[in-house]
């Protein structure tokens, strides 16, 4: 007889809500993680009282109700709304694209209709099917919005010139003709007051947990210790890179404590245009309407992959997605392994799909035994 039923391997919000479920139906878990703690890339710490996002923002937001009750049952979640602002140079504007920010980058601009008009005459410089990411943002919003809050935002983001982009990373976009500046049209939002890592701790509860322990030291010891294995790491690195590896684009964080109360008024700030390097400046406090004397902005940098860097964005392209597929395939024959999550799963995901498809797995499994 197995030590336990199983061990699961990373423990952000996949791993802990798969280990949940699991312990709640009577199995013996043990969670390890590699790094030295838990919550994986949703991790806080806090810092001058606040909370700091370590890994980038992470603003909840669903229209699961069944995810919503689920994580809820662990912490109870604050009023926050996402409401970005976009900054190019010396002009402000709201985000996503509403009556707010037609208005105010076109003088004549009041109603819906005086929205509809200007951006309709725009569009029509593009004729036939857009041949790349330029072309399907224009043809979407027309050339000044495009410029303005697409264009060095993308090209920052990719490291490439819209032109380079394939047109599919963009084929749609928010146009809102409504004077909101909510940006997610989801049901439900919000920031776990306390924090993320004090609600995944509330997850594990009772669960063994080991930090600071890599599954790849000793892969069999685990699987000898383990009816399953439940892995979230990455797809190509569980196989060796056996059949090539998987591309990623990255992050760089620049985190300063300053002797003020507010920096910027708001938690999210997009730098639109190419006068500067980085793409926004989380300023933390403001996820929890904090009123402490010091606050902690960071600002985030695009970046290249390279070793030892955190995996953020999968590469969306041909080459990367016939790759993952054959990843994919040699999964299947794991009879032992399950793989689920963003890294095992090459998929890009937000934290609600996450859980939910952590549920389908998870019910899966347990419904089987």
């Amino acid at each position: 007889m197995k030590k336990y039923d199983y061990v699961i391997v990373g423990a952000g919000l996949f791993g802990a809500t798969f280990a949940q479920k699991a312990h709640a139906e009577g199995k013996k878990v043990l969670v390890i993680d590699k790094r030295s703690h838990i919550a994986g890339n949703i991790y806080t710490e806090e810092v001058e009282g606040i909370n700091v996002h370590k890994y980038g923002a992470h603003i909840f937001h669903t229209d699961y109700k069944d995810v919503w009750d689920y994580i809820n049952s662990f912490g109870e979640f604050n009023r926050y709304t996402n409401a970005p602002i976009a900054r190019i140079g010396n002009e402000i504007y709201n985000m996503p694209f509403n009556m707010n920010t037609f208005a105010k980058i076109w003088d004549d601009v009041f109603t819906p209709k005086d929205a509809i008009r200007h951006i309709n005459e725009e569009k029509k410089e593009i004729t036939g099917e857009p041949q790349n990411l330029e072309e399907q943002a224009i043809s979407l919003v027309g050339r000044t919005i495009y410029e303005k809050l697409v264009k060095g935002y993308t090209e920052k983001q990719w490291n490439r010139d819209c032109k380079d982009l394939p047109a599919f990373i963009i084929k749609r976009l928010p146009v809102r003709l409504t004077f909101d500046n909510n940006y997610f049209n989801d049901r439900y939002q919000g920031i776990p007051i306390g924090g993320y890592t004090k609600l995944v701790e509330k997850m594990l509860d009772g669960i063994e947990v080991k930090l600071n322990t890599n599954f790849f030291d000793d892969i069999e010891y685990y699987k000898e210790i383990a009816e399953y294995i439940v892995y979230t790491g990455p797809i190509d690195e569980y196989f060796n890179y056996s059949l090539g590896t998987l591309e990623w684009r990255s992050l760089k964080f620049e985190t300063k404590v300053l002797d003020e109360e507010n920096y910027q008024g708001n938690a999210v700030v997009n730098y639109t245009g190419h006068e500067v390097d980085y793409t926004r400046v989380i300023e933390h406090k403001h996820f929890e309407f904090g009123n402490q004397s010091k606050t902690v902005i960071t600002f985030e940098y695009p970046a290249d992959y390279k070793e030892g860097m955190e995996k953020y964005y999968t590469i969306n392209d041909e080459k990367n997605n016939e790759l993952a597929e054959k990843y994919r395939d040699l999964a299947k024959k794991e009879e032992k392994v399950i793989f689920g999550g963003r890294l095992a799963e090459y998929k890009y995901y937000d934290m609600d799909d996450v859980i939910k498809r952590a549920f389908e797995v998870s019910n899966e499994y347990l419904k089987d035994e």
